[in-house]
């Protein structure tokens, strides 16, 4: 159901609900989970980064490649491309599975989004390709 993302890094306190999350219930595909870090997923063209925020403030061991530490707090934000109808099966996915929708939209332009929590409160949103004229 969802069709992509460029490229965002999303932040979570547990890395474990996270994979259950955006693995069995988003259905992404796992490229690569490294310990308690961090968890990569193929979204589409791109690829999701989930980063256990505590871990990221470390820095890597010797010998690692020369990434500086980052990190954030609080809740942050990403948007899915998801096609037509799919948009209407991914918000009855999410309700069976428990998941409150906060919001359904309806853009100016016609295009429509939905708006739900992952479990460490990121705010994501899955939307019609069109509300950035990227059909």
């Amino acid at each position: 159901m969802i069709d992509g993302v460029l490229e965002t890094a999303l932040y979570v306190d547990e890395l474990d609900k996270a994979e259950a999350f955006y693995g069995n219930l988003l259905g992404l595909e796992k490229i690569k989970r490294t310990g308690n870090r961090h968890i990569f997923y193929r979204c589409g063209n791109g690829i999701l980064l989930i980063f256990n925020a505590v871990e990221t403030l470390k820095p890597l061991p010797p010998g690692s490649l020369d990434v500086p530490r980052h990190g954030t707090t609080g809740p942050g934000h990403a948007c899915f491309r998801v096609v037509g109808n799919d948009l209407d099966g991914m918000a009855e996915k999410l309700e069976a599975a428990g998941i409150a929708l906060e919001s359904k939209v309806s853009w100016p332009n016609g295009a429509r989004s939905i708006y739900f929590r992952d479990p460490s409160g990121n705010s994501l949103e899955c939307a019609e390709p069109r509300l950035w004229d990227l059909e």
